[in-house]
Formats: C-alpha cells, sequence, structure tokens
C-alpha cells in the first residue's frame, strides 16, 4: 500500500514540476519576443516584407476574426509605406482549401496589388512559414503580422535561426471557447517549438525553387 502511495506521491509531484516548467518556458518566450513586437504601425522601422501567418477564413461558417484582424493589420502597414511586398504563408493541402490564395485574393480586395504579393504554399506551420521566408523567398529582414501569441512565437523561431526578424501584433479576438482552447494549444506549441529548435534538429519542408518578393 505504501508502495502506491508513494508512486502516486512522485507521479503528482514530477506532473506539477512538469507542468510548472512547461508554463515557464512558454513565459519566458513571451518575455523574449515581447521586445521585438509593436501594435502600432509608427513604431514598425521600415522593412521589405510583411510575413503574414495562415489561418482559416471562416470557423463553423463565420468570419475567422483571427483572419480579418490579420489582413486589416497588414493592410495598415503597407497603408503606412511601412512594407515593400508581403508573403502569404498558409496551408493548401486540402481540396478546396487554400489560406495562402484566400489571402492573397482578400488583400488584393483591400487595396495591396496583386504584383506584391507572394503567396507561401508550403506554410503548414509556423516553424515552416519562418524557414521558407528565408531559404526560398530569400528574405530575413521581415516583419511577423499576426497575433501576439503566435507572434512570439514566431520571432523565438526565427532569431534561432538568425534572422532579423520583427514583429507587429494585430488585435486579438474576444474573450471565448475557442480563444481559451488555443492558449492551451499555444503552450504545446511553444514546447514543441524549442524541441524542434534545440532537440530534433527539424527541417521545413522546403521546396526546390526559389523565389523573389516584390519590392515596391
Amino acid at each position: 500500500m505504501r508502495i502506491i502511495l508513494y508512486t502516486i506521491m512522485i507521479a503528482t509531484v514530477l506532473t506539477v514540476f512538469g507542468a510548472y516548467v512547461i508554463v515557464s518556458f512558454a513565459k519566458s518566450i513571451s518575455n523574449e519576443s515581447n521586445m521585438y513586437i509593436s501594435e502600432d504601425p509608427r513604431e514598425i522601422p521600415g522593412k521589405r516584407v510583411a510575413l503574414v501567418l495562415g489561418t482559416s477564413k471562416y470557423v463553423k461558417g463565420r468570419l475567422n476574426l483571427y483572419y480579418k484582424y490579420r489582413l486589416e493589420g497588414v493592410v495598415k502597414l503597407f497603408r503606412s509605406r511601412k512594407l515593400r511586398g508581403v508573403i502569404v504563408s498558409g496551408d493548401n493541402r486540402k481540396k478546396n482549401y487554400d489560406e495562402p490564395t484566400t489571402m492573397r485574393n482578400d488583400l488584393i480586395h483591400m487595396g495591396i496589388p496583386a504584383s506584391y504579393i507572394k503567396r507561401d504554399e508550403k506554410g503548414l506551420s509556423t516553424f515552416d512559414s519562418i524557414v521558407r521566408a528565408k531559404e526560398i523567398f530569400g528574405v530575413d529582414d521581415y516583419v511577423v503580422v499576426s497575433q501576439r501569441f503566435q507572434v512570439q512565437r514566431a520571432l523565438y523561431i526565427a532569431h534561432k535561426k538568425a534572422h532579423r526578424a520583427i514583429g507587429f501584433a494585430v488585435k486579438d479576438v474576444p474573450e471565448s471557447e475557442v480563444k481559451q482552447k488555443m492558449r492551451y494549444r499555444e503552450v504545446l506549441a511553444r514546447v514543441k517549438a524549442f524541441f524542434d529548435l534545440n532537440i530534433l534538429g527539424r527541417e521545413s519542408n522546403l521546396s526546390l525553387k526559389r523565389e523573389m518578393v516584390a519590392i515596391k
């Protein structure tokens, strides 16, 4: 009986300690990245390219506010003459689901010339989007555009890859069950990023063809 109790106690302690380490690491990414992030377009220095991280346009038949605010954010930067090119990076693996093309079409409709927008159709994850920005599109001095939580993780990856990236944090979405789930998912995503970069040595889903981003 004592052995069972000791086993339960040790398992509990290890679980609590593991949770503490994970949460502490997630917070450290926020603290390290925040100095490179702004929510004000006026604070963004002139850069070559915006890297817009993809998400679905609709969720359960409704417009996804994460999507809406990201595109509005990149348009603000473009109109402020902070940008000279845009990469829209996302997933298009499924039939009738193409994040980069959808973002590109909507940005054109919102006033950004088509010739200045490049699609990254293999940005299957934040990790892929960051690595491919340099390896495929030849840019390492860019502005990541997304909600703050994702920009923080993106910059952690970018700086580990020696990219000179900064971030533009767009408007966050209202509190909801979906947002709460995103918080939990983000913690796990940050742990995965650590393992990908420091232990597993993960490589991105690269293609052989390099592309140039149009300069305004």
